[in-house]
């Protein structure tokens, strides 16, 4: 697939999967043998613990979440993103009770892509430091 191709896979995810929580989107994007390599070590990281991630932590926490792309790169396979997640905290949030407070959630995320699926994913977020403000 061309890189652009790769590219739009990667912000029809963002929209169809983590903003809007479409299953049948997610088991067209992401590859049965998917493995999340920013998973906490010991944790699962394959693709039904990246669908519980959004489906069962973030859009439960977060009210009219949004997810904002700002830039995309990409060369060969790999497509790199740097985005926001947002919401207004209105369920609880990784132990963290509702406070109604905007949440924002700066993300950077390196996505391998084949026949137009993710296969590998690397990432890093501002999580720690929005749950540290949230339980402020």
């Amino acid at each position: 697939m061309s890189i652009e191709a790769n590219k739009g896979i990667i912000r029809r995810f963002n929209v169809e999967v983590i903003q809007n929580g479409d299953r049948t989107a997610f088991e067209a994007l992401v590859a049965p043998d998917f493995v999340n390599r920013s998973a906490p070590p010991g944790a699962p990281s394959g693709p039904e613990s990246l669908w519980a991630t959004f489906e069962h932590v973030l859009r439960p926490a977060l009210s009219g979440l949004e997810v904002a792309i700002h830039d995309q790169i990409a060369e060969g396979d790999k497509v790199t993103t740097r985005k926001t997640i947002s919401g207004t905290h209105t369920g609880p949030f990784v132990g963290v009770a509702p406070t109604g407070k905007a949440v924002s959630i700066d993300v950077i995320d390196v996505v391998r892509v084949r026949n137009g699926q993710y296969v590998e994913h690397w990432g890093v977020n501002t999580l720690p430091g929005v749950l540290a403000a949230l339980k402020a």
